[in-house]
């Protein structure tokens, strides 16, 4: 069992992590803010290191806060805005309630970094700070660093409402994840790579406990682990305890993940599905085997996913003064 099951009382869980509106065309670039804030990607990476030092949670938090946004409306922060008067905003519908804080303390802290340089000041778009703090988070925990394409514009709404049916539960099987991800032009393929996300982060007891249960365990989990899983989260657990994804390399951004769902030990059924359906096992055991080709499908897949419902047209959004209140 490697490491064995680490506990956390949580802040962060890197729960059921699910990432719909169609991936357009938009014209994203790499070189975005060279004319106007050539430096901002080693502002950012400045400022997420900075975070990540203080406490590893960021890594998880941060990913998961990018497939969230990006799954819902678009990759347009709006996941960032907070509810205010009669509007109750993305990140307070219940299936972002256990979306880290420091997740969003790293957007927050990098905008701020970028906003003190005078030529960037609302300059770069919250937007564009999550998918190059993403980036930076993966690569600082040993995966892959990678060019990112930029040009979104920040959303200009953010509402509760439009999360329903758009994150998938820790519950999917194969054809229900495959469908989801197809919703937003990502394929197979970029959805197992992808929920290799879970290699890092945290999830509450909750979102699998009903593969634990004492009468009947998921035959498809290895029995040892289940019996740990059992003892960390026994009957009557505080709701806040959190354990980690990946009990062999819970830290380090690898394909540990894939490795783990070879021996039964995938914490969401979402997980292990991946393995136990005979469609998906190939990917899987490949991956397992040969940690450079699951990078290289990784890469391919956060770029997929960075192309989801972006805006670019100022009809359709605007460059956030404030990350977590619209202009």
């Amino acid at each position: 069992m490697g490491a064995g099951i680490r506990i956390l009382v949580a802040l962060a869980a890197l729960a059921a992590a699910g990432w719909g509106v169609t991936r357009c065309a938009a014209q994203l670039r790499q070189d975005y803010y060279a004319g106007v804030c050539p430096d901002v990607e080693s502002v950012v990476r400045d400022a997420v290191a900075k975070k990540v030092q203080e406490t590893l949670v960021t890594v998880g938090a941060t990913v998961r806060l990018f497939f969230h946004d990006c799954f819902v409306e678009g990759c347009d922060a709006s996941v960032i805005v907070v509810s205010s008067g009669n509007n109750t905003a993305e990140k307070d519908h219940p299936s972002n309630l256990s979306l880290a804080g420091d997740g969003f303390d790293t957007v927050i802290k990098a905008k701020a970094a970028v906003d003190a340089v005078p030529q960037c000041t609302n300059q770069v778009s919250c937007a564009d700070i999550l998918v190059m703090a993403t980036r930076d988070v993966i690569a600082l925990a040993g995966g892959p660093s990678y060019a990112v394409e930029l040009g979104r514009l920040d959303g200009l709404s953010s509402t509760a409402t439009s999360v329903d049916g758009k994150l998938p539960p820790p519950s999917f099987n194969l054809d229900q994840l495959t469908s989801l991800f197809a919703a937003n032009n990502l394929s197979q393929t970029d959805m197992i790579a992808l929920s290799a996300a879970h290699t890092v982060g945290f999830a509450h007891c909750s979102t699998f406990a009903s593969r634990i249960q004492p009468a009947a365990v998921d035959p498809t989990m290895d029995a040892g682990y289940a019996s740990q899983l059992q003892a960390a989260c026994p009957a009557g657990v505080d709701p806040n305890i959190a354990l980690e994804l990946d009990p062999v390399t819970p830290h380090a951004f690898d394909n540990q993940y894939f490795v783990n769902l070879q021996k039964g030990m995938g914490l969401f059924a979402s997980d292990q599905v991946l393995f136990s359906d005979d469609r998906s096992r190939p990917t899987v055991e490949a991956w397992a085997l040969n940690s450079a080709a699951f990078e290289q499908a990784f890469v391919a897949a956060m770029t997929n996913l960075g192309r989801v419902g972006v805006k670019t047209d100022p009809s359709q959004g605007n460059i956030r003064r404030d990350c977590a209140v619209l202009n």
